[in-house]
């Protein structure tokens, strides 16, 4: 092999473990100790910090170094990256700009195969990163949905309840057929907006309980979400309204100084009014549950408007009222 082939495996090998005996690396690349010794220090003047212990077991470790020196990625670390950064929008911190800095440079240096297979994935974001759990999907689920997107090619697939393997799937139902739009993240979970051929509507699928089959259906020409654009189009749907806001919304005032309510608004607005109270208007998909999330504060509060959220919190009064003196059973 070339000088360049045995310095890229020499490193693959290297930061595949923590230590490696000269011996060892040199019985995998199939070299002398001596030359293990050479691409060792060739490795050292790119800048990787290569540490060497001595002694009957001594070897060679890839320890942190002050520069940061080329990489190299395997094709499934290189699309998680690229999904990674497709993804920083979620954690905020002003990173939008260096991730796609970032990611543009990795294009420059991906193979073919690989860039086009990551012109598949435009991934869209919504909100941040939920504080439970992620669902763990399949990276090859991800590719197949993205591939699918791109070619503009009909899915068929199973869409199954929760916790069911993809082989009861198949009994369960026919293949759905899906028109595949774009793959969405919020809160540690991936969805799939598409026009569901069999219902003649948009749907928004949980990825984790899709199960493409193989061959993909013909070809189609792409439609338009419902005003054009996806990312208002996957908020409004969770927010369970046609348009990207919360059917109902309402004001308080809580016995709390605003930098208390802040950090739990979500998407609320938070208003000061003096040191000790502020007013904070919010939404949600009915007027009882948006009266039930204002409890969470736990503090005296009044009602600023509308007179329905009024109307909600005596609702939920009655309720809880007759929760608390209901008998166990």
């Amino acid at each position: 092999m070339t000088t360049t082939t045995r310095l890229l495996n020499l490193l693959s090998l290297l930061q595949t473990r923590r230590d490696w005996p000269g011996s060892l690396l040199a019985e995998r690349l199939n070299i002398s100790d001596r030359t293990v010794r050479r691409d060792i220090e060739r490795l050292r003047e790119m800048g990787y910090s290569i540490h060497a212990t001595l002694g009957p077991d001594g070897g060679y470790r890839l320890d942190a170094g002050s520069e940061l020196p080329p990489l190299l990625f395997d094709d499934d670390q290189t699309i998680a990256i690229a999904i990674a950064l497709q993804a920083a929008p979620a954690v905020g911190a002003g990173l939008d700009e260096a991730a796609v800095r970032a990611l543009a440079t990795i294009r420059q240096v991906m193979p073919s195969r690989l860039t086009y297979r990551l012109d598949a994935l435009e991934i869209i974001t919504i909100g941040r990163p939920g504080d439970g759990a992620p669902v763990k999907i399949s990276i090859d689920v991800l590719i197949a949905l993205a591939d699918a997107i791109r070619d503009h090619a009909t899915l068929r697939c199973d869409y199954a309840p929760r916790d069911t393997t993809e082989s009861d799937a198949r009994e369960l139902t026919p293949p759905r057929r899906i028109e595949p739009h774009h793959l969405v993240t919020s809160h540690g979970r991936w969805y799939l907006v598409g026009w569901d051929l069999d219902r003649d509507d948009w749907r928004l699928y949980s990825v984790d309980r899709l199960h493409p089959r193989t061959p993909s259906g013909p070809r189609f020409t792409p439609r338009s979400v419902p005003g054009g654009n996806v990312h208002e189009f996957v908020s409004a749907r969770f927010k369970g309204s046609d348009v990207n806001d919360w059917p109902c919304r309402g004001t308080v005032r809580l016995a709390l100084p605003a930098r208390e309510v802040l950090p739990f608004a979500g998407d609320g607005v938070v208003t000061a009014i003096d040191d000790h109270t502020c007013s904070l208007e919010a939404g949600s998909w009915s007027w009882v549950a948006l009266a039930a999330s204002f409890g969470r504060f736990d503090v005296p509060m009044d009602v600023i408007g509308p007179p329905e959220l009024a109307s909600a919190f005596a609702t939920l009064a009655e309720r809880y009222a007759a929760t608390s003196t209901s008998r166990a059973t």
